[in-house]
């Protein structure tokens, strides 16, 4: 689950910059963040890895789709 703080946070954030925060943290081994005079500990590493998985997911649903399959038919003889 993901902080409400943090995710109001990054919200906030510019799109290009959103998740560098969390991913900064868990590229350096560490669980705390802190931003704009706050902190959040995370339990583990994996802990922060699913929050930063869960935004990505989250924020990038929309532009998923399903994938379409297209065919025709003719009911024309063959000759």
């Amino acid at each position: 689950m993901i902080d409400p703080v943090i995710l109001a946070w990054t919200l906030a954030r510019p799109a290009n910059d959103r998740w560098r925060l969390l991913a900064d943290a868990f590229a350096g081994g560490t669980t705390r963040v802190s931003f704009e005079g706050r902190s959040v500990e995370y339990r583990s590493l994996t802990e922060l890895a699913r929050t930063l998985a869960a935004g990505y997911a989250a924020e990038n649903a929309s532009t998923r789709r399903t994938p379409v399959t297209l065919a025709s038919f003719s009911r024309g003889s063959a000759t």
